[in-house]
């Protein structure tokens, strides 16, 4: 049965107070070849079993991640996930919480949040850490605004190596606030000279390491370029497992490190929900985004934990808000919290290491396919290829066989002349049998 609340002349009042004629205006901006010129050619009822056959048998024709070989990454990674993981998240104390607006009553939330925030500080080198943020881009978007904050500048400096769609959201987001945002050209290898954009007027340099396309950027001199102009070098990652091996963007220098948390507990889930991570220089807390945790002891000096910084703003006075978060990803940052203590510092550092020689291997068989090029001479778990003709072409075909081969960067940006990058990441799901097919099929389609 339809569920209409709504009177027509209770919708007529809302389209007057909007300021538009009819509910067609309200898509105005829809491309017209996007818009249907009449309803779906669906059935008007079925019954629930009937139903469940068809949406099967849709879902039938996915190639999933876990029916294939995949090596598709850029920004979102196959890892194993403990089945405990899963065990746990899903008790009901923890499945049903929510963000602690009364905090004092949420002592268990409260924990947790606090746990994750230490391990986000020990991983990425900094002295503090938030809980937390929506994803990796807009966090990243949220970075800048902070920094600009900082500074009292308003212009950023994009490295060529940052994800296109982290790039695209510091875009949007800097447009509507009238700040400026220098974005560099995508630089496959690395060689950029990012240290010749900071000026008087940079707020921010945005660097990501490992990059898109897989390099592995040492970010020492930029940070400190960036500093001695009275700007600040944020630091972005997509793959937090990378922060087991390489070196750590604090140790670096970055004044905020921002970065994705889906590696770590948390599955592909179609592109989400994931879970930023967002750690800081100290001395900028109070103009950190979300909310800090932090531990106490209360009058009988028992241990409790309480919102240490979550400014009343944010959740009423949105004018004098630091950032428009209005939630957590709670669920998705217990279980990165979860998995990580699984894990431990060495089970972190050993599942790295993994990772970094399951795509050496690959890298070294790929080398001897005739018509492959290895762009990377250094690289994590990720690095580029560039095949003869269209990636995503080839993607395709390689699909058809069963296999996922990787990301067209054709994907994440439409740059013509770059239609021949593939970005292949290697896990440690990839088997050897994964990368003998992959190796096979292309020595036949290349």
């Amino acid at each position: 049965m339809r569920y209409l609340p709504l009177t027509p002349d209770d919708r007529a009042t809302m389209l007057a107070k909007i300021g538009v004629d009819n509910v067609d205006a309200l898509f105005a901006n829809v491309p017209a070849g996007a818009l249907l010129k009449s309803p779906p050619v669906l059935p008007n009822e079925k019954g629930e079993m009937a139903v469940e056959k068809i949406m099967g048998a849709f879902a039938s024709r996915n190639l999933t991640a876990s029916s294939a070989p995949f090596f598709c990454g850029a920004g979102a990674y196959k890892h194993h996930v403990p089945a405990t993981v899963d065990h746990l998240i899903q008790r009901s104390e923890f499945l049903t919480s929510y963000t602690p607006y009364q905090p004092e009553i949420a002592q268990g939330t409260l924990q947790y949040l606090y746990e994750f925030q230490t391990q986000v500080a020990l991983v990425t080198g900094m002295e503090v850490a938030n809980a937390s943020m929506y994803d990796g881009s807009t966090g990243t978007a949220e970075a800048v605004l902070m920094a600009h904050r900082v500074t009292r500048r308003g212009k950023a400096i994009l490295s060529g190596g940052l994800h296109p769609h982290y790039t695209e959201v510091v875009q949007t987001l800097s447009m509507m606030a009238g700040h400026s945002v220098v974005a560099m050209p995508a630089d496959v290898t690395a060689a950029e000279d990012i240290i010749a954009q900071i000026d008087g007027e940079t707020s921010c340099v945005v660097v990501q390491t490992p990059d898109v396309f897989g390099n592995l950027r040492d970010l020492t001199a930029i940070a400190a370029a960036a500093q001695k102009a009275g700007a600040l070098l944020i630091a972005v990652f997509t793959e937090t497992v990378s922060l087991g091996l390489l070196k750590s963007p604090g140790e670096m220098g970055a004044d905020i490190v921002v970065g994705e948390g889906q590696s770590i507990g948390n599955a592909l889930n179609y592109g989400g929900p994931y879970i930023g991570l967002f750690a800081a220089k100290q001395k900028y807390v109070r103009q950190m985004p979300g909310r800090l945790c932090g531990q106490t002891v209360d009058a009988d000096g028992n241990r409790g934990y309480v919102l240490t910084l979550s400014t009343r703003e944010q959740h009423i006075r949105r004018d004098k808000a630091t950032s428009n978060i209005c939630t957590n990803s709670g669920l998705c940052v217990l279980a990165f919290t979860v998995h990580m203590a699984l894990l431990g510092q060495t089970g972190l550092r050993k599942l790295a290491l993994v990772n970094h020689a399951n795509a050496v291997k690959l890298a070294d068989m790929l080398a001897g396919v005739k018509g492959i090029e290895i762009l990377q001479k250094a690289f994590f778990n990720e690095f580029t290829i560039r095949v003869p003709g269209s990636a995503a072409a080839l993607l395709e075909k390689l699909a058809a066989r069963g296999i996922l081969a990787g990301v067209p960067y054709s994907r994440l940006s439409a740059q013509a002349e770059l239609k021949d990058l593939l970005i292949i990441a290697s896990t440690e799901v990839n088997t050897d049998e994964d990368r003998v097919a992959l190796v096979s099929a292309l020595k036949e389609l290349v």
